[in-house]
């Protein structure tokens, strides 16, 4: 990564039959970097995408690579113009034509057969040259669809949900290894998803995305441990929000005094525990919540517990922890603790 900017998003505005989906959006992806643009279904992640891909107008706002305006809601260039790879979520192969076809497809005759052949390199599929689509695995044929995006040399790729369609251990190796891919390359990327795990194991950057507009953009590490606000918080992962006093770089919670990440003033509010940093004792404690487990599921790794607090107007209804170790039995009761540091967050309304 250069540090530069490669896209520049600003004040982007856009519509479906006059319906706002884009408003207000602002986006910085530096040259190089992988990011990612998470959000739910519906909060115009692919819209943004066609737009930056040139298939969608802007309403207003402006759209720059490299210092190359690509739409600002009156000047629009061509699709084929802007220098920009798109990797849909079905690949959208030409089934008649052969891998080296597909990746070859719209490359100047000079020098195809050699840029083919890189390609295939690149994304791991030398010997395949050629087959045909329906010959080749649902992995196969993504990495095909990602060698004829990079084919172009573009400035930019957008990838939109391109592992959704794959089963979990697939989708899984297929992110890595294009991510993989993609550094090799030194390209700059964007991938769109809805899923969590995705977005934390592909981007050096993550935006968070909602009701049309970018809410927080940082590194995955800053994300899930510095979110802006309690709905982020729980869109990069399970949360436990506890309302708080802070004061002198510390909360007041149920469970005693907790450092902060932050230092903040801010009188009654919330603070965030991720479920690694509540543990189950069997002893009670100055600093102790009891609670009845409530429900409790094995992932093969770890545990997933819910605890049912017994007691405390300012505990949830819900603890949620993770423990390696065997718990004890649904509706046992037990006593839980909780290690800073917590990380308050933007609340409107006081949390009960």
């Amino acid at each position: 990564m250069t540090g530069q900017p490669g896209l520049l998003i600003e004040n982007l505005e856009a519509a479906h039959s006059r319906s706002p989906v884009l408003t207000g959006l602002d986006l910085t992806v530096e040259d190089g970097a992988l990011a990612c643009v998470l959000g739910p279904s519906g909060c115009g992640k692919s819209t943004l995408l066609r737009i930056v891909a040139g298939f969608h107008p802007a309403t207003r706002g402006t759209v720059t690579l490299h210092g190359r305006v690509l739409d600002d809601g009156r000047t629009r260039v061509p699709a084929e113009r802007r220098r920009i790879g798109y990797v849909p979520q079905d690949g959208a192969l030409f089934p008649h034509l052969t891998v080296a076809a597909n990746i070859g497809f719209g490359l100047p005759r000079a020098g195809r057969r050699e840029r083919v052949g890189d390609m295939l390199g690149l994304v791991g599929l030398d010997g395949l040259a050629d087959r045909h689509p329906h010959q080749l695995s649902g992995g196969q044929q993504q990495r095909v669809a990602l060698a004829r995006a990079l084919a172009p040399a573009p400035q930019l790729l957008l990838l939109d949900e391109p592992f959704a369609a794959l089963d979990a251990a697939l989708r899984t190796e297929l992110r890595t290894e294009v991510a993989a891919t993609l550094r090799r390359a030194g390209a700059t990327a964007i991938l769109v998803t809805h899923d969590v795990d995705e977005a934390l194991a592909f981007a050096d950057t993550i935006a968070v995305m909602r009701d049309g507009r970018i809410v927080q953009a940082d590194t995955p590490h800053t994300l899930y441990h510095h979110p802006a606000d309690a709905d982020i918080a729980r869109a990069l992962g399970e949360a436990n929000l506890l309302p708080a006093k802070p004061a002198d770089g510390y909360a007041t919670t149920e469970f005693g005094p907790l450092s902060l990440t932050i230092d903040t003033e801010r009188g009654d509010g919330v603070v965030m525990l991720r479920p690694h940093q509540l543990r189950m004792t069997s002893e009670p404690g100055p600093h102790t919540v009891r609670a009845r487990v409530a429900a409790c599921l094995f992932r093969g790794h770890d545990h997933r517990v819910e605890l049912a607090p017994n007691s405390g107007r300012d505990l949830p209804e819900r603890l949620v922890l993770y423990t390696d170790a065997l718990p004890p039995a649904v509706g046992s009761q037990v006593h839980v603790c909780a290690q800073g540091p917590a990380h308050p967050l933007r609340v409107e309304e006081r949390l009960a």
